[in-house]
């Protein structure tokens, strides 16, 4: 389920980036990057597990939902962290001569 999760999540994010491309203030680009590169890891990860172990290809527990959920949660608070620290509109650090 987390592999869906973030796959949804990145395919959500990737066509507002790119209409809001010429412009990245608000660091979508990054944002796109850590769905994306979460979402190939866990691929790669269910991929290898089925292929040494077999079973199931997507876990639909209960565990593997908030694990879902927890993982966006760290991708949304970390794309955050960034954007504060870039405060594109600048409230963080406002300039001393204005």
């Amino acid at each position: 389920m987390w592999l869906i999760i973030l796959a949804f999540a990145a395919a959500i994010a990737t066509p507002i980036w790119y209409a809001k491309a010429e412009e990245d203030k608000y660091m979508l680009k990054l944002l796109c990057l850590i769905l994306w590169g979460a979402t190939i890891m866990v691929l790669v990860d269910h991929t290898m597990g089925f292929l040494t172990e077999g079973g199931e290809f997507f876990e639909l527990t209960p565990g593997a939902t908030v694990l879902g959920f927890t993982m966006l949660t760290a991708a949304l608070v970390i794309w955050e962290i960034a954007l504060l620290l870039k405060d594109p509109k600048g409230v963080l650090y406002k300039k001393k001569n204005e």
